[in-house]
C-alpha cells in the first residue's frame, strides 16, 4: 500500500462485499477489483477512468458501460500461467501413468504391477488457444519431446508451436492429436468448440483436458463419447459447481479439480507486481500493461 501511495495515489481499501456501504468510493478515478460489480452501481463512479482487474477473465465486467464511457481496463493476464500450465502436465502424466488407480491400490494395500502405463514422449499435443497460458504450456511440454499444434482465430503461426490451425478449419487438428487441451477464453466463437462432431473424429484413447473456460466443451455431447477417451481432465465446467448428480463424478477415466489449477502460493506476488506496474504506468500517463484493447471481444 505504501509503495502505491508513493506513486501519488490516495488509497481507499474496502472489502468488495462492503462496497455498497460506502459513498466515498464513488469519487475514485481508479478502481482495482475482482467482482465488485456485484455489490455496487458502477454508474455512480462519475470520475472513473481506469479499472484494474485482479482476474484474468473479463466476462463478468460491464463491458458496454466501460466502452461507452472510455474507461481503461486491464486484467491479470499471465498471472496464473505457471500453476495452470504445471497442472496440465500433471493431468497428462496422471492419465498416462494411471495415478488414480495406483492410489486406490495403495489405499487397499494391493501390490500389483500395471503393464498399461504409457509415456508422453513422442505424442502430439494440441492446444486450443495460442495465448499466454498456451505458450506457458508449450514451454513446459517441450522437455517431453512432443509435437505441439495450436488453434487460434485465423491459423497464424505462433512461436513454440509446430503447426497452427484456424478455428474454422481445425478438423485435422482434432483427428491427429493424441492430447487436446482447452486453453481459450470465452467468446461466441469458442463456445462448444469441442462438440459432438469434433469428439467423433478424435482419436480413440486420446486425452481431453480443459483449463480454459467451462463452455469450451459440450458436456452433454461428452456423455456419449466419454468411453473413447483414455482420460478426461476438467478443471472447469459450464455450470459451477458441478452438480452432484452429474455423470462425470463416477467415471474412472475422469479427473475433476474444481477450478483449482490457478491456485499457487506465488500468485499474490505476481498479482502485486503486475498491479504496481499498471498503477505506475497510469500515474505517468502511459497505457497500463495488460490493457484490453477490445473489451467487447472478451479478451
Amino acid at each position: 500500500m505504501k509503495k502505491i501511495e508513493d506513486l501519488g495515489y490516495e488509497i481507499i481499501y474496502v472489502k468488495e462485499e462492503d462496497m455498497g456501504k460506502r459513498d466515498d468510493i464513488y469519487d475514485a478515478e481508479v478502481w482495482c477489483t475482482y467482482s465488485g460489480f456485484d455489490y455496487v452501481d458502477i454508474e455512480k463512479f462519475k470520475n472513473l477512468k481506469y479499472m484494474a482487474l485482479t482476474s484474468t477473465g473479463i466476462n463478468h465486467v460491464p463491458k458496454d458501460y466501460l466502452v461507452d464511457n472510455n474507461i481503461f481496463l486491464s486484467n491479470n493476464k499471465a498471472g496464473y500461467n505457471i500453476p495452470i500450465s504445471e497442472s496440465v502436465i500433471m493431468f497428462i502424466l496422471e492419465i498416462y501413468k494411471k495415478s488414480q488407480q495406483a492410489f486406490k491400490k495403495q489405499e487397499n494395500k494391493i501390490w500389483n504391477m500395471d503393464m498399461s502405463w504409457m509415456e508422453l514422449s513422442g505424442k502430439r499435443v494440441g492446444i486450443l488457444g495460442t495465448g499466454t497460458i498456451a505458450k506457458s504450456i508449450t514451454k513446459r511440454l517441450k522437455g517431453f519431446d512432443v509435437e505441439i499444434w495450436g488453434v487460434n482465430t485465423n491459423g497464424r503461426e505462433i512461436e513454440g508451436f509446430d503447426r497452427c490451425f484456424a478455428l474454422d478449419s481445425s478438423d485435422e487438428f482434432f483427428k491427429e492429436c493424441d492430447i487436446i487441451v482447452g486453453a481459450m477464453p470465452n467468446t461466441s466463437g469458442t463456445e462448444h468448440i469441442v462438440n459432438s462432431k469434433k469428439m467423433n473424429i478424435m482419436k480413440e484413447n486420446s486425452i481431453l483436458i480443459n483449463v480454459g473456460r467451462g463452455n469450451l466443451i459440450d458436456l452433454q455431447a461428452l456423455k456419449y463419447y466419454i468411453d473413447k477417451f483414455k482420460g478426461v481432465a476438467l478443471d472447469v465446467v459450464e455450470e459451477e459447481p458441478l452438480d452432484q448428480s452429474s455423470y462425470l463424478w463416477d467415471r474412472e477415466n475422469v479427473i475433476i479439480t474444481s477450478h483449482n489449477t490457478w491456485v499457487s502460493e506465488n500468485n499474490k506476488y505476481r498479482l502485486y507486481d503486475g498491479l504496481y506496474e499498471n498503477f505506475k504506468s497510469y500515474a505517468e500517463k502511459r497505457v497500463p500493461n495488460n490493457y484490453i484493447k477490445d473489451i467487447k471481444r472478451g479478451y
